[in-house]
């Protein structure tokens, strides 16, 4: 497939490692840069956060574009934004670390589109699990909120960040402990992940940790 990646190299390297080398990437920066337009491609992956900068890059696609809804989701999207947005819209998690895992992790706008979902899942190779059109999805809101307890612990003094790193590594099979997944992921993405969830569902179980915002504000 023509796949167009519109983030940092590194969102491009995932896209490969995900759905493998028999596609065809073609890499932008911002929809603002020069180069491919969207209707080139078979299928879109905006890992990009700010959804002003799209309005006009996407007026006319007719192709599949997966949006990053880490921390917006689809439904406020489309209702903050008096544009044209792409007909075909599918959320995904969209952060470093969440891409290449075995299952795709993905929402729906409208869910007519299900099948065409399955039918892109299909060609590029990957499993996918539809979850709720909801800021932060299932993992990235679990994962960050694990990352906030683990700031709280050690906030407390109950235990150093290498020893719960160790902790969950060994204990929980983990691919990461909390402190080196917020290192991946970005400090500031935890942060605004964690704010936009709390905005969303008042739940204390994301109010941000006052270590953690001291770290994201000297970032």
């Amino acid at each position: 497939m023509n796949v167009l990646v519109i983030g940092d190299d590194g969102n491009l390297n995932e896209c490969r490692q995900k759905f493998g080398s028999g596609n065809n990437y073609i890499h932008k920066s911002s929809p603002k840069t020069g180069g491919p337009s969207p209707d080139q491609a078979e299928v879109v992956f905006d890992f990009l956060n700010d959804p002003k900068s799209h309005l006009s890059y996407y007026s006319d696609i007719q192709s599949p574009v997966f949006l990053n809804t880490a921390k917006i989701s689809l439904l406020q999207r489309n209702q903050r934004l008096n544009a044209p947005l792409p007909v075909y819209q599918f959320g995904f998690a969209g952060l470093p670390t969440f891409l290449d895992r075995e299952i795709l992790e993905v929402s729906l706008y409208r869910a007519e589109h299900r099948e065409l979902l399955k039918d892109v899942c299909n060609q590029l190779n990957t499993s996918f699990q539809i979850v709720e059109d909801r800021v932060g999805l299932v993992t990235p809101r679990v994962i960050c909120m694990i990352i906030n307890e683990a700031y709280f612990t050690v906030q407390e003094g109950t235990a150093s960040r290498e020893d719960i790193d160790l902790a969950m590594k060994l204990g929980t099979q983990y691919p990461y402990g909390p402190f080196e997944w917020c290192r991946k992921i970005g400090v500031r993405h935890v942060y605004e992940l964690l704010q936009a969830v709390y905005t969303d569902t008042r739940d204390g179980r994301y109010e941000v940790c006052p270590l953690l915002k001291q770290e994201y504000l000297l970032v």
